[in-house]
């Protein structure tokens, strides 16, 4: 029986030779995740199945990122309680002030993910590492809490839409703007409960953290997971992480597909999604006139060392405009640290900017950048729902680093190339 990607990867961790579409599962798990908002639900629930420890220390991952450094006392009482049980459970991955990054761009940069994972993550942009050839997908506490305690998890066999990719991307286009136009394309339900597999000969000219916000956003279409075909890039991208074993998987010739679909990354210009909605998108030469008041660059979308290069680069001897904040947020530590050695940070703060600990803040209105009514943000983040960074009445227009960075200078939605 042919399979797809996604199919075989969760075949071998069922134990088994085939699997088909809608049939239900118990898998291995390689890695669970949670972060200082969804982990101490989960704590709360492993408690109540009455194991004294979790099923491998070494596989069990906590991340401090969403409201850290603590934002309040409630905050402050969430990441004890992660810090406590990975203290208490001997866990080995726990990631707290100055260690931690924003989840989905740690893991990786850690090596803690590789080809043919199965990985869940109480949150919903868990489905990131598919970008290495990874199923991964987001999960509620209660599964991160049996994840924790069995090492398993139930599945229900996705199906699957099959992108093939050509050609290569033009100057200040990037990963984003792909998601973005296929979210356009297909809509917030699109692929809704299916697996996004990306493949073709334009894969290989897409760079590992393009394919890190592709996948990063596939929910944004609805789907369990997004997958890439494991290449050359895929491989010395973890080799220089992890020496653990590379399982790489193809679909079968004869998979079967819902739907497919060939994109031309050539064709694909920048994008911008206008409130409320992913899909509700437009191209830089449609937007208008949207004079905005605030900017943030980072998130586990768009936090990388390349995102955060590109835009100190549009920036780089100018002035943030008039009555705009612009927010940068490196997602780790050591792209934080990187961008200070290359000069970065000194470009953001001698243009205005404000520079910012690895934190996911303002991508979910938690803080460092919350909007008042009526306000209007360009965020590289992946979410614009009605009142997703602050007030109801409030815009989130997404976009690239590149779109973000000119918008910050012009003080409007602005296309990079004109900055």
């Amino acid at each position: 029986m042919s399979m797809t990607m996604t199919q075989k990867i969760l075949a071998a961790h069922a134990g088994l030779d085939k699997v088909e579409a809608g049939q239900l599962i118990l898998v291995n798990l390689d890695r669970v995740l949670g972060n200082d908002i969804t982990s101490p639900v989960a704590i709360k629930e492993f408690n109540k199945i009455g194991v004294d420890s979790v099923y491998d220390k070494e596989k069990v991952t906590m991340v401090m990122d969403h409201f850290a450094p603590n934002k309040d006392i409630k905050a402050a009482v969430q990441c004890k309680m992660c810090r406590d049980f990975c203290n208490d459970k001997d866990i080995t991955h726990f990631y707290d002030v100055g260690r931690m990054g924003i989840e989905h761009a740690l893991l990786p940069e850690k090596g803690l993910v590789v080809s043919g994972d199965v990985v869940i993550g109480a949150d919903s942009h868990t489905c990131t590492y598919g970008a290495l050839g990874a199923f991964s997908t987001g999960v509620g506490s209660t599964d991160m809490a049996c994840g924790m305690a069995t090492g398993k998890a139930w599945f229900k066999v996705p199906s699957a839409i099959k992108f093939v990719l050509k050609g290569k991307l033009n100057k200040y286009v990037s990963g984003k703007d792909v998601i973005l136009h296929i979210i356009g394309k297909i809509g917030v339900d699109g692929a809704l409960y299916r697996s996004m597999e990306f493949v073709g000969e334009g894969v290989s000219s897409l760079t590992i953290y393009d394919r890190l916000t592709i996948c990063n956003m596939a929910i944004e279409a609805g789907a369990k997971n997004g997958i890439f075909e494991v290449d050359e890039e895929t491989i010395s991208y973890i080799k220089e992480r992890s020496d653990r074993e590379i399982k790489s998987y193809k679909a079968d010739p004869d998979a079967k597909y819902d739907e497919v679909y060939e994109i031309d990354l050539s064709e694909i210009k920048s994008t911008v999604a206008f409130p409320h909605l992913p899909e509700n998108t437009r191209t830089i030469d449609e937007v208008g006139d949207v004079k905005i008041d605030q900017v943030v660059i980072g998130s586990c979308t768009n936090g990388q060392y390349k995102d955060i290069e590109e835009a100190a680069m549009i920036i780089k001897g100018k002035k943030v405009a008039k009555n705009v904040r612009a927010i940068i947020i490196p997602a780790t530590q050591d792209i934080y640290l990187k961008a200070a050695e290359n000069g970065l940070i000194k470009i953001f703060i001698e243009a205005g900017c404000v520079v910012s600990t690895p934190t996911c803040g303002p991508c979910l209105g938690g803080y460092m950048g919350i909007l008042a009514a009526g306000e209007r943000a360009v965020a590289t983040t992946n979410r614009n729902f009605v009142g997703r960074m602050g007030d109801v009445t409030s815009e989130v227009y997404l976009a690239s680093p590149a779109v973000a960075a000119a918008s910050a200078i012009a003080g409007k939605i602005a296309d990079p190339n004109n900055i």
